[in-house]
């Protein structure tokens, strides 16, 4: 990793960082309504105003960042094992189960990811577990189709050929063979698959299919904030600034970890 690329992911990771400290150090809840607070320039209290209810804008940013990690987060694990689980399987087994889930993948990716998102996401309800399914049907084909290919390559390697022919079981192969050698390019695609994940998650927020008040989410606060863009334009211009560092920061530890572990995407 280049000294330029650290210091690019250092600046990204600042700005959201001093956010959360700022609102952890001045502790004012962000769900409180304070009408006498409408649109309330910035004073010591609300280091950045407050918003349309009277409500901390820094509290409810802090807020928002930790919704949009923990989504984040939340959606690669699940996705990234149900998606390594099945690209496992398909990948060793072969054959009809290889063709079943795979067309199953396929099914999957001939819809637009944030088309197909909305959509389960307005059938299933707003909230933040029903968001966390949506993302994750969307996000486990990456995961799958990648951990395929790298066990199709695998299978003909000399120690799983000595492994099988000393009896090892299939699940002894998979967790001490398989996926130590396919960590690499997995890591890589979490790393990606996080940053689409945040991306989404405000995305839907946004649109009204996702996270709902009295919570906060960067995508909720945009929409808010739309209403209000010739009042008060920082109220959009945070939540979006948020959003892009930390989507930027993401994206180049990714771009690092790749180039640092010499992974080709496939």
């Amino acid at each position: 990793m280049s000294k330029r690329v650290v210091i690019l992911v250092a600046i990204c990771f600042a700005l959201p960082l001093l956010v959360l400290l700022a609102a952890a150090m001045t502790g004012v809840d962000g769900h409180a309504v304070d009408l006498d607070s409408i649109l309330a320039a910035r004073t010591s209290e609300h280091l950045l105003g407050c918003d349309a209810l009277g409500r901390d804008v820094l509290a409810r940013l802090a807020e928002g960042l930790q919704l949009s990690v923990f989504v984040g987060i939340t959606v690669v694990l699940l996705g990234g094992l149900l998606g390594i689980s099945i690209g496992i399987l398909a990948g060793w087994y072969g054959g009809w189960l290889d063709m079943l889930l795979m067309r199953v993948a396929d099914i999957v990716l001939s819809f637009p990811g944030i088309l197909l998102a909305i959509a389960l996401a307005a059938m299933l309800g707003p909230g933040v577990e029903n968001l966390i399914f949506a993302l994750v049907v969307v996000g486990w084909v990456g995961f799958a189709r990648l951990s395929r290919v790298q066990v199709l390559s695998l299978k003909s390697s000399a120690y799983i050929e000595a492994a099988l022919a000393n009896g090892m079981p299939f699940s002894y192969i998979a967790t001490r063979h398989l996926l130590p050698n396919i960590a690499a390019p997995l890591l890589v695609e979490a790393s990606f698959g996080l940053a689409a994940v945040m991306i989404g998650e405000a995305g839907l927020s946004f649109l009204g299919v996702g996270v709902q008040a009295p919570a906060a989410s960067l995508g909720t606060m945009i929409r808010e904030g739309t209403r209000l863009m010739l009042v008060d334009p920082s109220l959009v211009i945070w939540p979006g600034l948020m959003l892009f560092m930390i989507v930027m920061a993401v994206n180049l530890l990714g771009d690092a970890l790749r180039d640092y572990l010499d992974v080709k995407r496939v």
